[in-house]
């Protein structure tokens, strides 16, 4: 199996992941509205959603790593010599993954001290469940990256790295800044 086919199916997996967490949350808060607004506010509905914006984030991020549109200075690699921008590129990607590495070591850490802990409001559910998200999500940034890595050193070994920010608000158009109606 190839990396392209394997990063394609990763992806796949975390917006699968992402559609379900967005369609939860949403019908989660329109429920606690819709029980907010009878007079019946749910007690669990506040620890729930928070657990589910938490998971959401992560894998959010995670997927946004795999399209390389996480935080970067694409525009500052590209400006370097190519020999500088390969260097400049294993530089960062190594800071990336001890980062992560330590994340991911911490978050494991962190689910030992939780222990048997339990959310207040829903007291049947391990503290554990919120809290391994951090791991988890250090994991999948991980993974990501590495099946982004490939191609990303490719880029800067030619002529310039690709800048996901740019390409995404070009096709999206820019808006008119000189205040005349088109």
């Amino acid at each position: 199996m190839n990396i392209d086919r394997l990063r394609r199916g990763f992806e796949w997996l975390l917006e699968t992941i992402v559609v379900v967490l967005v369609t939860a949350l949403t019908l989660l808060v329109i429920c606690g509205f819709c029980f907010r607004y009878l007079g019946y506010a749910l007690s669990w509905y506040d620890e729930l959603a928070s657990v589910g914006l938490v998971w959401l984030t992560y894998y959010g991020s995670a997927l946004a790593a795999l399209r390389g549109a996480h935080i970067g200075v694409p525009g500052f690699v590209n400006a370097m010599p190519p020999r500088w921008r390969v260097a400049t590129t294993i530089f960062a990607e190594v800071i990336f993954f001890a980062f992560f590495i330590m994340l991911s070591w911490t978050g494991v850490q962190v689910l030992e001290a939780v222990g048997g802990e339990y959310l207040v409001s829903l007291d049947w559910m391990p503290q554990r469940v919120t809290v391994s998200a951090v791991p988890i999500g250090a994991a999948l940034f991980l993974i990501a990256e590495a099946l982004r890595l490939p191609k990303l050193l490719r880029e800067a070994c030619g002529k310039v790295l690709r800048d996901t920010e740019t390409i995404e608000a070009m096709a999206h158009g820019s808006p008119d800044t000189t205040g005349s109606a088109q």
